[in-house]
C-alpha cells in the first residue's frame, strides 16, 4: 500500500465513503503523493505521450493560430499568452519557435503557464530557457492577471474529475469510492437516490458528469466574454450527448485498475464537449466546433508544413515525419485514431471566427 492508498483508506474509514470527483482530486492532485506532484508522466519512460511530443507540427501550427486570433482580436499590446497544463513545455516552445514570423506578436505577449507539478515546471523552465519570452507560472487559472488572452488546453480538461450515477430501480445513485470487506478500495454506491437527474435509464446504466470542467470552462468564457481574447481546448472526448463511462487509468502505456496504487496512475475521462460548449455559450462567449484533430489539423495546413518538412529531412527523418501526421492528422481506421477521437473546440469573444473553424459554429 503506498501513502496515499493510506491516506485515502483512513479518510475513508472516518468519514464514510467519498465520491469519485474527491478520489480523483486526490489521485491526480494532492500536493505530496498526487500523480502530478511526484512523478514525471510523460514522454516514453512515462505514461503515456501527448501530440507535442509525436511531432513540433502540432505546436508550429497552435502558434500560427495564435498569431492569426491576435490580429483578428485586433493586436492588443500587452495581452496574456496562456497554456493549462503545459506538460514538459514541448508545445509552448514550439508555439514561441513559430510564432518568430511575427516580431510584433512575440513583443505583445505575457506569457502565463498553469501548472500544479513542480517536476513538470522544472521541465517547462529547460524547455522554455532560450524563449524570447519571459514566463510566469500559476498554480491556478484563477491565478491569472487581467486582460485579453489566448489560452491553450491540450490534454487539459481530460484530466479534471467527474462524477459518476448509477440508475438503479428508485433512481440515480451516485457512485462513490469506499472499502471491502477486506479493507481494500472498492466502488459502491450512495444509499439515498440522487435528486434532479433524468429519471429515464436502464437499470446499471452509467451517467459520467464533468462538473469541474463545465465549472472553470464557465469561468475562463465570462472572463473571455468580459476581456477579449480566445480559448483552444484539443482533447479526447465525445461531441453528442450520451450515458457511459469513461474513466480510465494508464500506467506505463497500458491501461491499469483506477482504484490500484492511486498516485501512481494517470486518471482520465472523456471531455464532454457539448457540455463545455453549454457552459461557455452561456457565460456570453462564443463556441467553435468541435472539429475532429485530423480535419482540424488539415484545415491549418498540417500537409502543406509535412512536405516542406520532408524535402529538408533524410530518409530516416522523412519517415518519422510520415509516422506522426498519419498519427495526427488521420489515415488509420480503430477507435483510438487520435485523428478523429481528438477533437479541437474553441472559445472566443463575440464576433471573432479562428482559423479552422469558419465552417464549425453552431
Amino acid at each position: 500500500m503506498n501513502p496515499l492508498e493510506h491516506l485515502i483508506r483512513e479518510t475513508i474509514a472516518e468519514n464514510g465513503p467519498m465520491s469519485l470527483e474527491t478520489y480523483m482530486t486526490l489521485a491526480l492532485a494532492h500536493p505530496v503523493h498526487g500523480y502530478y506532484a511526484s512523478k514525471m508522466p510523460l514522454g516514453e519512460g512515462g505514461d503515456f505521450i501527448t501530440a507535442p511530443e509525436i511531432s513540433q507540427m502540432f505546436g508550429e501550427l497552435i502558434g500560427l493560430w495564435c498569431v492569426a486570433v491576435w490580429r483578428a482580436m485586433d493586436e492588443p499590446h500587452p495581452f496574456l499568452l496562456v497554456e493549462l497544463g503545459p506538460g514538459r513545455g514541448s508545445l509552448m516552445a514550439d508555439v514561441l519557435r513559430a510564432a518568430r514570423i511575427a516580431p510584433d506578436f512575440l513583443g505583445a505577449i505575457d506569457l502565463n503557464l498553469v501548472e500544479t507539478s513542480e517536476v513538470l515546471q522544472r521541465s517547462q523552465r529547460g524547455a522554455l530557457k532560450d524563449s524570447p519570452v519571459a514566463a510566469r507560472w500559476h498554480k491556478t487559472a484563477e491565478e491569472l492577471p487581467s486582460g485579453p488572452a489566448i489560452i491553450v488546453a491540450n490534454e487539459f480538461f481530460d484530466c479534471l474529475p467527474v462524477r459518476h450515477f448509477v440508475r438503479s430501480k428508485d433512481g440515480w445513485h451516485e457512485r462513490l469510492v469506499g472499502l471491502d470487506g477486506e479493507e481494500r478500495l472498492c466502488f459502491g454506491l450512495a444509499p439515498d437516490a440522487e435528486p434532479g437527474l433524468a429519471p429515464a435509464g436502464e437499470p446499471g446504466q452509467i451517467i459520467e458528469v464533468g462538473n469541474a470542467g463545465a465549472r472553470l470552462m464557465a469561468r475562463l468564457a465570462a472572463r473571455i466574454a468580459a476581456q477579449g481574447g480566445a480559448l483552444l481546448v484539443i482533447d479526447y472526448g465525445y461531441d453528442t450527448p450520451g450515458r457511459c463511462e469513461t474513466l480510465q487509468a494508464v500506467k506505463r502505456h497500458r491501461f491499469a485498475d483506477p482504484l490500484r496504487d492511486p498516485g501512481e496512475a494517470d486518471l482520465t475521462a472523456h471531455v464532454d464537449f457539448c457540455g463545455l460548449s453549454r457552459a461557455a455559450r452561456a457565460a456570453g462567449a462564443r463556441a467553435h466546433g468541435p472539429v475532429p484533430q485530423g480535419e482540424w489539423l488539415a484545415r491549418l495546413g498540417i500537409h502543406e508544413r509535412a512536405a516542406k518538412l520532408r524535402r529538408h529531412a533524410g530518409g530516416r527523418q522523412r519517415a518519422a515525419i510520415d509516422s506522426a501526421l498519419l498519427r495526427l492528422a488521420g489515415g488509420g481506421s480503430g477507435a483510438t485514431d487520435m485523428a478523429r477521437l481528438f477533437k479541437a473546440l474553441a472559445v472566443t469573444q463575440p464576433g471573432l471566427c479562428p482559423p479552422g473553424f469558419e465552417t464549425a459554429s453552431p
